[in-house]
């Protein structure tokens, strides 16, 4: 009786596996033989079967928490294994790591442009997906050569007398009066921004009357101008600048232009662009290098 009554504590001891699902109990019948070290080497099975749950569900937990997937840059893949949980922000640091493109100027395109705030969860990152970036290095900006002295003066003084709306310039009116209003427009919808639509922006003209669509190629990080005679396909960092406002009267649709050279005179103008649209086609096409 007395040698049971001294084994009682070891029953009560870490007898157990404790998980976060279960309390399972370890069968200490053995510790009632005889031998002095049974405790000790019963403490030390229940010790190591403890550690091997914890290293079990941790290892589970570390599964579901992660998502390998494909980087896509300038035509070239990085195969990336990433925490579900963490921002797109942390991801363009990652980013940065594999492609030398800062952060601030880069675009990560996934069903869309994915903003900095959101996790890969709720992106609905999954395996195997195919993550697009859109982005230039500070060598590449550095690089775009810098307007000469003459083309400057024809900056200043462009914008000094280009106070008046854009709709109300002389220039800008006499193509409005002449073509009046699209029959095939786009819906278009003041005050809102939304993303780009899945389809080509499309039913505007440019300052010939020509009927324009603009089809983004995210892949390819190309916008492609499209008219009746012909398809431009741009470098979205060939577009120096973009300007818009919105048609007086018809404040959901804006006249755009698109500066193709370092000068205002090489904008190519469209309009009866849907206004929902305007900070979508900025944002792609310029990306947040925009305001270097």
């Amino acid at each position: 009786m007395e040698a049971n009554a001294k084994m009682e504590p070891a029953n009560k001891s870490g007898d157990t596996c404790v998980t976060n699902e279960k309390v399972e109990t370890v069968d200490t019948q053995k510790t009632n033989d005889p031998g002095g070290d049974e405790s000790s080497s019963q403490q030390q099975s229940d010790s190591d079967l403890y550690t091997t749950c914890n290293d079990t569900h941790n290892t589970t937990q570390s599964d579901q928490a992660t998502v390998d997937f494909k980087i896509i840059f300038n035509k070239q893949k990085y195969d990336v294994i990433f925490p579900l949980d963490n921002t797109v922000a942390k991801l363009k640091e990652h980013v940065q790591d594999l492609t030398g493109v800062p952060p601030a100027m880069q675009k990560i395109m996934y069903k869309g442009l994915a903003k900095d705030e959101i996790t890969l969860r709720a992106l609905k990152v999954t395996k195997g997906a195919k993550v697009m970036v859109v982005g230039s290095t500070l060598t590449d900006v550095l690089a775009v050569s810098a307007p000469s002295p003459k083309e400057q003066q024809e900056i200043t003084k462009s914008s000094e007398t280009s106070k008046e709306p854009l709709c109300q310039q002389k220039n800008h009116k006499k193509v409005l009066d002449k073509y009046g209003k699209p029959d095939d427009l786009m819906p278009g919808i003041k005050n809102k921004k939304d993303p780009l639509p899945p389809t080509p922006v499309s039913g505007m003209y440019n300052k010939s009357g020509g009927k324009v669509r603009l089809t983004f190629k995210l892949e390819l990080d190309q916008v492609w101008i499209g008219t009746k005679e012909r398809t431009d396909k741009m470098p979205m960092n060939s577009v120096k600048a973009i300007v818009s406002e919105p048609i007086e009267g018809s404040e959901e649709y804006h006249i755009m232009g698109l500066q193709l050279g370092p000068t205002e005179a090489s904008r190519y103008w469209i309009y009866w662009v849907p206004a929902q649209y305007v900070d979508a086609i900025k944002d792609t096409i310029l990306g947040k290098w925009q305001y270097f």
